[in-house]
């Protein structure tokens, strides 16, 4: 077999297979779009069917939109979300330019305390957390939803990763030229980091969007209700057994995610390849 025939076929394959991987993720969202758009009675039928005999869609979005308060849930959502990522960013890229580009006392340690974090999960200092927020009557609030999740050590790993590849010479420059070290990290080094700061916002995004764990615990009112919670309200309560609606349902309340990624798939790949600094 030669060269160019061996080379098309091991691309044929490669290819192959992310479609294979790509259809085998994809078919959940088909099917959640497939039968938020299907009456009641071609749910469960015995024949694998995609598209319906009769559209249903109209009703079915129209029953999830007037019994439950879904772009509420939506707004609590980007709310929760846009919070955390804030701070998120504020707190973890001066910490990662710290561990990158700054020599002091105890920095192995502390990077060892950041790899020791990557192993605990939110589950374990829920407990005290929760104590704390209700002793300060601050529960049921959205603070109490973002007040774990305010630092993330994936971030300052993420982002020290990033830093380490950007030229120190640039950074010997400028404080030669008199700037401080935070007008270094804020004004130099982070707009070089768009595409890292682009992958992490994916990531804590999708997290806390589709986190149940935690709001289930801080939050009674519905009102403050984020998505996952939202959704399960909204099936114990208004759709019962229409998964028509219950579909409908949650295909707005992942529209947005998809949509946010879509316009960060650029940045996002970059981010996760770590191209270095443009």
């Amino acid at each position: 077999m030669s060269a160019p025939v061996r080379r098309f076929v091991t691309l044929f394959l490669v290819h192959a297979a992310l479609l294979v991987g790509a259809a085998f993720i994809l078919l959940p969202f088909v099917w959640m779009l497939a039968t938020s758009i299907k009456p009641p009675e071609e749910l469960f039928t015995a024949q694998l069917q995609i598209l319906p005999d009769r559209f249903y869609g109209v009703e079915n979005y129209r029953f999830a939109l007037e019994n439950a308060p879904l772009l509420r849930f939506a707004l609590n959502g980007v709310i929760v979300c846009g919070g955390i990522l804030v701070v998120q960013l504020l707190t973890s890229i001066p910490c990662a330019y710290a561990l990158a580009k700054l020599r002091f006392p105890g920095r192995n340690l502390l990077m060892t305390l950041v790899l020791l974090g990557l192993c605990i999960p939110v589950q374990v200092p829920a407990l005290p957390i929760y104590i704390g927020l209700a002793y300060t009557g601050l529960l049921n609030t959205y603070f109490s939803m973002m007040l774990p999740f305010f630092l993330s050590v994936f971030a300052i790993f993420l982002f020290r990763q990033f830093f380490r590849s950007f030229p120190d010479d640039i950074i010997h420059a400028a404080r030669l030229d008199g700037m401080s070290e935070f007008e270094i990290v804020w004004r130099i080094v982070t707009p070089s980091a768009w595409p890292a700061i682009a992958a992490f916002s994916v990531f804590s995004i999708v997290a806390h969007w589709n986190d149940l764990y935690w709001p289930l615990i801080v939050i009674s009112d519905i009102e403050l209700a984020t998505p996952p919670l939202g959704m399960l309200f909204f099936a114990n309560a208004e759709s019962g057994t229409n998964y028509g609606a219950l579909m409908a349902a949650a295909t707005i309340l992942t529209a947005p995610l998809v949509i946010a990624f879509l316009f960060a798939r650029r940045r996002f790949i970059q981010g996760i390849t770590m191209t270095g600094v443009k």
